[in-house]
């Protein structure tokens, strides 16, 4: 029996002041999400290279090693450069540094892909009108099969224009940049929750797998 692919996913940082704690959390239906695709989501820490030293970046990749991922989802919430979730954005990068090494798939979800934008020099722009609604997608003939042409949206920022070396897939109706795909590693991102919807989209599910499976 072929085993499944695993699935590494990063995790927002949450401040519960009651107890004084920062602690790592993740949307229970991100992982129904990966299950419902067919793979096996494994959450990531963000203790592992929490300060950018060497000796903490070899824990992470000591970790990595462990686990064997397959491919890599950065998750959405919290803001990128938030003093407290410094070290989600530095293990995002690390990740993201690693990933690129080793042609590791990669979907970025929202902050994901902003943070894909951010680590290839693209700043972010604040907008409006894009959190807690729904709105269409204006997508190139080619893609109205394999990518949503609605979606939801929880966001307010963007993308200030496509990074280098990737490509827009999709854009909003008000032109903020919601997909983009690279043009030689298998990432992409997207702006949408695929893990949001009431009925997950079998469009999400089939663009996740292709990704996975470096676009095979």
């Amino acid at each position: 029996m072929k085993s499944k692919k695993k699935i590494i996913i990063t995790q927002r940082i949450e401040k519960f002041k009651r107890y004084n704690e920062y602690r790592d959390t993740l949307d229970q239906r991100l992982i129904n999400w990966i299950v419902f695709c067919g793979f096996i989501p494994i959450p990531i820490p963000n203790t592992l290279a929490i300060s950018g030293t060497t000796k903490d970046y070899n824990c992470l990749i000591k970790w990595l090693k462990q686990i064997d991922p397959d491919a890599i989802i950065f998750s959405g919430g919290n803001n990128i450069g938030d003093v407290n979730t410094k070290s989600r954005d530095i293990t995002e990068k690390n990740l993201l540094l690693w990933a690129e090494k080793y042609k590791k798939p990669a979907l970025g979800i929202c902050r994901g892909m902003q943070m894909m934008g951010v680590h290839a020099g693209t700043k972010l722009k604040k907008i409006s009108g894009h959190a807690g609604v729904r709105h269409n997608l204006k997508l190139n003939d080619e893609l109205k099969n394999s990518i949503p042409l609605m979606v939801n949206s929880y966001h307010d920022f963007a993308l200030a224009k496509c990074p280098n070396m990737y490509e827009v897939l999709a854009m909003s109706e008000d032109n903020c940049i919601e997909a983009i795909k690279h043009k030689k590693l298998s990432w992409e991102g997207w702006m949408w929750h695929p893990e949001r919807e009431k009925n997950y989209s079998d469009i999400d599910k089939t663009r996740l797998i292709k990704i996975v499976n470096n676009d095979k």
